[in-house]
């Protein structure tokens, strides 16, 4: 019942968008499960409901689904989150520091297809990129989020190239949620928006987000 709230909350957007974090287990879990059967359940009845999934949210995601690891070696960006990066900061994204890494483990089932792959610093490959082949849903093991966002630490790219991947990123993930028949009733959006909630700055010294909104 504490969940349901938030549940129908799911009727007044267009997508989801489930963000890193620490907790892996508990409520966050217990959260992002029955939310992401409902955005697979929006799908399955034709309603294109996009959702990402960044750093922990993608590790929930391979909890959550389980299967045997598959890896492709030829992605096609075609349709998926890269369509729009031009080939030069598609290459530049293999050889320059453009996104935040900051995982060590890697899962992946057969309901993913994998986009790309990445090296950490004991030098093992783990997938880093990887959307659903049935759903519009894609998962990040990186921060598209952090380039334009964030400046407390020294290992966020802060580039120009850096930043156009934190846009392209977002464009693609709302030129998505464009796609949702989804329509929330005007007069219920006010008192929903994230604009009744005073943001807080957390990012001093590094510890944390650089803003964050304190619910109570």
């Amino acid at each position: 019942m504490r969940l349901l709230p938030i549940l129908l909350k799911l009727n007044m957007v267009n997508g989801v968008l489930f963000t890193g974090g620490w907790a892996k287990t508990g409520l966050c879990h217990e959260t992002v499960k029955a939310i992401f059967k409902k955005v697979l359940a929006k799908n399955d009845a034709a309603d294109h409901f996009p959702s990402y999934a960044i750093c922990l949210c993608f590790e929930l995601l391979t909890m959550i689904i389980t299967s045997t690891l598959q890896f492709m070696r030829n992605t096609n960006v075609e349709g998926t989150v890269f369509q729009r990066f031009q080939p030069d900061l598609l290459k530049k994204l293999s050889t320059d520091c453009l996104v935040m890494q900051n995982h060590h483990n890697t899962d992946l089932t057969n309901f993913f297809k994998v986009l790309t792959t990445s090296t950490d610093g004991d030098n093992k490959v783990y997938v880093s990129t990887d959307e659903a082949h049935s759903y519009p849903v894609t998962a990040f093991q990186w921060h598209p989020e952090k380039n334009a966002f964030e400046w407390g630490l020294s290992m966020i790219p802060l580039s120009d190239d850096a930043i156009q991947v934190t846009q392209l990123v977002a464009n693609f993930f709302v030129s998505e949620a464009r796609k949702s028949i989804n329509l929330a009733s005007a007069c219920k959006v006010p008192d929903n928006l994230i604009y009744n909630y005073s943001p807080t700055y957390g990012g001093k010294g590094g510890k944390g987000y650089d803003e964050v909104c304190i619910f109570t």
